[in-house]
This record gives C-alpha cells, structure tokens and sequence, in this order.
C-alpha cells in the first residue's frame, strides 16, 4: 500500500461514509464500492488491477475499512456495511481526511492491543504493520467469502417462482413444527398466503396467519399496517418479506399490543432455515439447499 497516503485513504473513507450516510439501511458491499469508484477519479495505481482480476481500489478500501470498523464506526454483517451513530459523529467531528483516517487507525490499534496480552506498549504507526496486514488480509478473505455466499443466497431465492418461495415458507413452518392447513393458490389471496396451527386439527390457539413478499423492496408502515387489518386478536401474524421492513414499520409491528405480529426478513428466515434443516424434508431442503462450510474465523 506504499503508493496509497493516509490523506488519501482518509478521503477515500469519509467519501465511503457520505455514501453511507445517505443510506440509513446500510448497501451491499459491491454497492458501496461502485458507488464510492463512480463518484472520484481513482489514480493509475488504485485503477490497476490484480493477477486475480480484482481491482486494487477495493482491496485499499476494503483494508482501510477494518480499522473503522474496529473503531466502532462502521458494521459489516452478511455482506451489508452501515454506519454507527459513532462513525457519525466521527465523520462530522474530523473533517480532515488525515486527522480522520489517523483516529481509526489509534482506535484500531487500541483495540488490537487489548485483544493481546502480550502486545507492547509502541508507537501506534510505526510497529506491527505486517502483522497488521497479514490480520486485515485475513479478515477480508473471511468478510469476502461471507459476501459471496450471502449474495448467492439472495440470487436463488430472488429467481424463485412466488409459489415455489410461499411453500417454502410452509416448509419451514411444519420444520418448527407447525401444521399448514391452507396454503394460497395462484392468484388473489385476499393479502394471505398461509394459515397454520399448532395442531394437526387446527384446534388449539393461535392461528397463525402469513403473509410471503418476494420483492426486494423494503415493505414500509402501510404494508405492515394493512398485514396487520387482516390479523384477528386472537391470532399471530407472521409477515415474511425478502427485502426486509423500514424502521417505520418494524416500530409499528413492535408496537401492536393486541395481536403478536412478527416480521421475518431473509436473514431471520435464512437462520431458521438453518437451525431447523435437520428437520426438513428432502423436497424442502431441494429448494434452498445450504451446506455449512467451517474455516478459522480471523482475530479483527
């Protein structure tokens, strides 16, 4: 990274973070690196490109961003990068992109010594800089390999039939140990796309009424709200929907004091789908086969 300065990086950085700032939610890895190549003029160096075929911009970034996250300042989680009200606050605390890049790096180092009880008290740019980029590189390989499952996952769920996607829903429910007693068939379902109980007669509460959204837009308060018009006090409502739900509606959901209503995202649904895989049947596992793949997690 010698043809890289912290001024540099520090700009790099903070023009990542106005890009993040924009989006309370959080982007995709790939998104916010596209985006934040698009909106500078990169140099020959940080243009050229690795034996590998990957571009040398990204992996700068991609180093640079372990400090801030170390730092407290930026969550990466399934391939998705946000910023804290931490990273915030810095962004608008440390206008200088050197002042800026050279905090999360003492904050980086201040969390690496702690992790150590064997590290010495030194200079926070001048030592373990190899050891520093052997961690980094490791924990890139780890953030990289998770992008890639997590964006493999989203790709055969997002090509899924509407259909093929609400039965596997229903698979999950009798996985947990619930009973479908109504699955929709194609075309109006009157706003629902499972019914299930308990029991295998449907005569022990609560019912369980669901609703699957395949979309990949975030289902706001009004979704939630006209999901909610259709649950019965007596019930619990199950709202499935791949692109997540805006924090208006998740509030409103969290709110409902009558009727339990509870929002599955495609990470909650991904995680059940996992716990409960032993217990699915082989037409279930079919579609959406996961297998699990064990490496040593890096130390940053």
């Amino acid at each position: 990274m010698a043809e890289i300065t912290r001024k540099r990086t520090g700009e790099l950085l903070r023009k990542l973070f106005e890009i993040l700032i924009t989006a309370p939610e959080g982007l995709p890895a790939r998104q916010a690196l596209d985006r934040l190549a698009d909106s500078i003029q990169l140099t020959d160096y940080e243009a050229g490109m690795y034996d590998s075929g990957s571009r040398r911009f990204d992996k700068i970034v991609r180093f640079a961003t372990v400090d801030c996250v170390k730092a407290g300042w930026l969550l990466k989680h399934k391939g998705n990068w946000s910023l804290t009200d931490a990273g915030l606050g810095a962004y608008r605390e440390l206008p200088d992109p050197e002042a800026f890049y050279k905090e999360a790096v003492r904050l980086y180092r201040m969390w690496k010594k702690n992790q150590s009880s064997a590290a010495n008290d030194t200079d926070e740019f001048s030592s373990d800089v190899l050891d520093d980029a052997v961690d980094k590189s490791s924990s890139i390989t780890f953030e990289q390999a998770e992008e890639q499952a997590w964006t493999e996952i989203e790709s055969h769920v997002g090509l899924m039939d509407p259909y093929e996607f609400q039965r596997l829903v229903a698979d999950l429910l009798k996985a947990m140990g619930y009973y479908a007693s109504w699955i929709a068939p194609p075309g109006k379902d009157g706003g629902l796309d499972i019914v299930a109980y308990p029991d295998p007669l449907g005569t022990r509460p609560p019912r369980i009424k669901v609703q699957v959204k395949r979309q990949q837009q975030r289902i706001n308060a009004d979704g939630v709200r006209a999901f909610v018009s259709l649950v019965n006090e007596d019930d619990a409502g199950l709202f499935v929907a791949v692109g997540g739900f805006t924090r208006d509606a998740e509030d409103f959901a969290r709110m409902q004091e009558r009727r339990k209503i509870t929002l599955i995202d495609l990470e909650r649904l991904v995680d059940l789908w996992t716990e409960f895989y032993p217990k699915l049947t082989d037409l279930a596992r079919e579609r959406l086969p996961l297998t699990p793949i064990y490496f040593l997690a890096p130390n940053t």
